[in-house]
């Protein structure tokens, strides 16, 4: 018996194996539901019922192995959960056994291709940052990154329209630009992608480009890796999508691969485009392994629905993670392949509502690298006013720093206001993502631009 199934965006047939009633009944015994009084310490959560924001958690399956992460647990919105007796504890209390709705979901507690670990999103006793103390302000690094991503434009454009002409690329080309966004980044964690994110005088491939490049090189610091594998990251997530230069419809969007089957044609659209990047810049000669891995990977997943190859777990390196996550999160905001981009802090809980592919450690790291309001997300306050967030507290990451526009009890704009929301006390604070629909505002892009413009001159 075959199974004709995807493999993000391959078609391809795989044997399924036969399952006996007695092996359907043990898998469905695993599964219990439990509601969030009754958990102990040592139970393995399967799965936490209700949307991704209402916990603290951004991985749904793990271990409940601190009093810490009981205690949120019980005090969130969720009201039951669903455990796995089989990898955790049981409950003798736990009343309504789960039926699973099949032989592959019934094989799911036991196909973890990674050690379960508890993914809080903000750990409820956050130690200051490593990176707080002695850095740029954010609004002042918004001029210099201006002016880096001006100046090496040019540069991008012509790495680029070298490889849609077969020529070669060289690792010297590119390093000036790596070494300014490198600095730009030690200087401020966010400006620089920051900036990008609120920017729309950029063709679309190489802010893409330059945006992944920051993004890899302030994940790599975030994870404290050293000065050379950082600019090697930067370098990677720069040139990780030379081989779509090639192709008419660019890399394939993330919901699209989310969504479902591709035809055939689409998927070895998606298999070429990491091929032929791959095959350019090894003929370069001088790109660092690492890079060419990671050009080649990036769209690989751990649970082994990535391609070319559908690698898994191990066989897919520590770059390779790290590129899929800042690629997807890129493609996500920035839309496009007829998709329109979703606000910067919907993209990240979108992503964990699709994160099965990805590291989940490493999720963490980038989650606390941008925060979970991202600079660019427009977000509801408490009093009713709507902002857009203009920078990060690298002690409060949930607290970031925002810029009013529009007041839903007048219905109407209103003169902007800066408001840090880790200094205001409770005064006010983020109710939610904010919903633009229906307002007389100017397009997200415009409005971005001019809300960030606005706040760096009155910052300076």
């Amino acid at each position: 018996m075959a199974l004709r199934m995807r493999q993000s965006g391959l078609m391809r047939s795989f044997p399924v194996k036969q399952f006996q009633p007695q092996e359907c009944h043990a898998a469905r015994a695993m599964l219990k539901r439990v509601e969030t009084s009754e958990l102990r310490l040592g139970m393995f959560i399967h799965k936490l019922e209700g949307s991704w924001f209402k916990h603290p958690f951004w991985k749904r399956k793990f271990v409940l192995k601190e009093m810490w992460m009981l205690e949120a647990l019980q005090g969130s919105a969720v009201e039951a959960v669903i455990i796995d007796t089989e990898r955790g504890l049981s409950d003798v209390n736990a009343r309504e056994a789960v039926h699973a709705s099949g032989p592959a979901q019934a094989a799911m507690g036991s196909a973890a291709a990674l050690p379960p670990r508890a993914m809080p999103l903000v750990p409820p006793r956050a130690a200051a940052n490593k990176f707080a103390a002695a850095r740029v302000a954010t609004a002042k690094e918004f001029g210099t990154a201006r002016k880096i991503a001006e100046r090496h434009s040019k540069v991008v454009s012509r790495v680029f329209l070298e490889a849609r002409l077969g020529r070669g690329i060289s690792a010297r080309t590119v390093d000036p630009l790596i070494d300014d966004i490198y600095a730009s980044v030690q200087r401020n964690l966010y400006a620089f992608n920051g900036l990008l994110r609120c920017r729309e005088d950029s063709e679309e491939t190489y802010r893409h480009a330059l945006a992944t490049s920051a993004l890899m090189i302030a994940l790599a610091r975030q994870m404290n890796l050293s000065a050379a594998q950082t600019r090697e990251a930067g370098m990677a997530g720069l040139l990780l999508d030379i081989g779509a230069s090639q192709e008419t419809g660019g890399p394939p969007h993330p919901a699209d691969i989310w969504a479902g089957p591709a035809s055939d044609l689409e998927a070895d659209a998606h298999c070429q485009h990491v091929l032929a990047g791959h095959a350019l810049l090894k003929a370069a000669g001088d790109i660092p392994d690492a890079v060419l891995k990671v050009c080649l990977r990036h769209h690989e997943r751990l649970d082994g629905s990535g391609y070319p190859h559908r690698l898994a777990d191990r066989d897919i390196d520590p770059f390779s993670r790290m590129a899929a996550i800042c690629d997807t999160y890129d493609l996500l905001v920035s839309g496009g392949n007829g998709h329109p981009g979703l606000d910067p802090a919907e993209a990240i809980r979108h992503m964990g509502e699709h994160c099965d592919g990805l590291d989940p450690a490493i999720m963490v790291d980038f989650i606390e690298m941008v925060g979970i309001y991202p600079i660019g997300a427009f977000v509801e306050l408490r009093s009713g006013r709507l902002a857009m967030v203009v920078d990060e507290d690298p002690n409060e990451r949930a607290l970031p720093t925002v810029y009013t526009f529009w007041s839903r009890p007048l219905e109407r704009k209103i003169k902007g206001e800066v408001i840090e929301l880790a200094q205001c006390y409770g005064a006010d604070e983020i109710v939610g993502i904010a919903q633009l629909g229906g307002l007389d505002l100017p397009p997200l892009g415009a409005l971005r631009q001019s809300l960030l413009t606005a706040y760096a001159r009155g910052a300076a």
